[in-house]
């Protein structure tokens, strides 16, 4: 008899650990994207970086955790024609004046909370982690069904990204860089 109890105390366990601890939505990385901006004086770039992984886990109405990782060395331009210039301008984001890529490969977004504000927006609350840099951030996104869509902006000073900064530099002139730069992302879940 004892053992029977046991059993079922166990099967009644195994079957509510998912609403107890929560369900975990994992990122379907191929269905996943992330298109970067950055503007300076007279004009912008913009191009794509690629997720490594991700998920978020839900526990009743909010995400209680999860994390992101991308892969910068996927870092790539879509608005320069030239493949001279093109490389060049890769090549310059990955060095050590902006992301340090060979040292980074990764950067990391770690998701604290996450909790509804209306029918398909959600105001997300984490640490976003560049160049072994961690600062909080906080981003709304929109929802429908399994995909998120939104724009976090990071301010690439507070992650020792000084090329071009005003917030390092002073008299840049016309080679000023806009220390704000987007991330517009879209997320699918499996």
């Amino acid at each position: 008899m004892k053992k029977f109890l046991i059993s079922i105390f166990s099967v009644g366990l195994f079957l509510t650990a998912p609403l107890a601890f929560g369900q975990k939505m994992e990122l379907n990385v191929s269905k996943s994207s992330i298109v970067w901006t950055g503007k300076k004086i007279g004009g912008s770039h913009t191009g794509n970086v690629q997720f490594h992984s991700g998920y978020l886990t839900k526990s009743g109405d909010r995400f209680v955790k999860g994390e992101f990782v991308v892969d910068m060395t996927s870092l790539s331009n879509t608005d320069l024609e030239d493949e001279g210039l093109r490389a060049k301008l890769i090549g310059h984001l990955k060095s050590d004046d902006f992301f340090s890529v060979e040292k980074y490969p990764t950067a990391t977004l770690v998701i604290k909370n996450g909790v509804k504000v209306n029918d398909s927006t959600w105001k997300f609350e984490g640490t976003l982690t560049i160049k072994g840099i961690s600062n909080p951030v906080s981003f709304e996104a929109t929802a429908d069904g399994q995909v998120f869509k939104g724009v976090l902006t990071v301010d690439r000073s507070q992650f020792d990204v000084r090329y071009g900064s005003k917030s390092f530099f002073d008299n840049l002139g016309d080679n000023l860089i806009y220390d704000d730069f987007d991330l517009a992302f879209e997320v699918s879940f499996e």
